[in-house]
């Protein structure tokens, strides 16, 4: 059984869906890879490693379509290459499913498709598959590497004979996983960091990290609320949200550094930064918005695009930012491709193909009941499957 790689038709997008690494623990599963010419080479994967890996290498990706059942893919495939797709054939890769207009198509085709992003996060047996998680991890950390060449002053506190330089004042807007390596990037660099997030949970995670959290006043029953749901499905009051936004206007004023990182799946991401608070902050202070590639958290701010407003703010619409990290974000990838595929396989089969990976006998066992399977795929049998958001 074959796996096919295609290269990505997407701007801004060095990654690939499988690296050279990830063809060797295939082959051992007992799979066969087919990798398209010149997939890998943005993310420094050559065709002579994915070949020395145990990897065949198509001309075209209508070779690698017609010769694969599983297509492994970073972004949602190209409208045309849906279209030559056969019934029973396996995509899998971030689909940006909410979004996607290509899913009846798929569901037409016969195509069993898995958007990685719907992956139960809960679950402990999951953890080697969240690609958000891996991807998120180093766009954090880029993120402030990319605050600082943009920023016009060091990040830490020099003493020197001409006088001292204070340290820079980093805002963390939002402390998922990107949040949080920010954090401990930007400290490591020498700054003040100030985070605020919904989840008062957050709040010790920040302070684990040498952060100082941005405190919002709640209510009693606020609090309960929102320490029995995480912080996830907590819906504030008017008066918290104000209240917040009181306190994030302040700490931005005065920052000289901000990284915001808020998205919700599906949706808009949420507007975090208004004008208003725009015009207070000093200039010279660069806004790093990571969610610029779905409306941005920032108002103003363009996706791929570095804007300059009247008073001297740099806003840098930092759309696919793992994609800058391409030979490590494609490698933790494929790692979370590969886990996935795992499961994908027929118990039986399991063992039999790691006894012997050129064992023919290798089939695959998809199970709408599996938690990890149903949560995941989109489309099967005929039918979209993704709930209306």
């Amino acid at each position: 059984m074959k796996i096919g790689v295609i290269s990505a038709d997407v701007a801004h997008e060095n990654r690939v869906a499988l690296t050279p690494d990830a063809v060797k623990k295939l082959r051992k599963l007992g799979f066969e890879v087919v990798i398209q010419s010149g997939a890998g080479q943005a993310a420094y994967y050559s065709d002579d490693s994915y070949q020395a890996a145990g990897a065949n290498i198509a001309n075209s990706s209508s070779d690698v379509i017609a010769d694969a059942r599983i297509i492994t893919t970073v972004n949602d495939l190209p409208a045309t290459i849906v279209d030559s797709l056969a019934s029973g054939q396996i995509v899998i890769g971030m689909l940006d499913p909410y979004r996607n207009t290509q899913l009846d198509t798929y569901a037409a085709k016969g195509v069993s498709a898995f958007a990685m992003e719907l992956l139960p996060r809960t679950l402990s047996r999951a953890q080697n598959m969240d690609v958000l998680s891996s991807q998120a991890n180093l766009a954090g950390y880029k993120a402030v590497v990319l605050a600082a060449n943009e920023y016009s002053r060091p990040f830490p506190m020099f003493m020197t004979s001409a006088g001292t330089v204070k340290p820079a004042k980093v805002v963390i807007l939002g402390v998922g996983v990107a949040g949080l390596q920010a954090i401990a990037t930007a400290k490591r660099l020498g700054a003040v960091v100030e985070a605020s997030d919904l989840r008062p949970t957050a709040r010790e995670q920040v302070e684990s990290l040498g952060g100082k959290w941005l405190d919002v006043p709640m209510s009693e029953e606020e609090a309960q609320k929102a320490k029995s749901t995480g912080g996830y499905a907590w819906t504030p009051s008017e008066q918290y949200m104000k209240d917040q936004s009181a306190v994030v206007d302040k700490a931005l004023s005065g920052a000289d550094i901000v990284i915001t990182t808020a998205q919700i799946p599906g949706r808009q991401a949420p507007r975090l930064v208004h004008k208003a608070t725009l015009d207070k902050m000093k200039a010279g202070s660069v806004l790093i918005d990571m969610a610029a590639g779905t409306g941005g958290n920032v108002e103003g701010s363009v996706a791929d695009q570095t804007i300059t407003t009247d008073n001297g703010v740099r806003i840098v619409g930092a759309a696919n930012i793992p994609s800058q990290l391409a030979a490590q974000s494609s490698d933790l990838y494929a790692n979370n491709l590969v886990n996935f595929i795992t499961t994908l396989i027929a118990p039986a089969a399991t063992t039999e193909a790691t006894d012997n990976a050129s064992s023919n006998k290798l089939t695959l066992h998809l199970d709408m009941e599996d938690e990890i399977q149903g949560a995941l795929a989109v489309t099967h049998e005929g039918q979209v499957r993704l709930a209306k958001r």
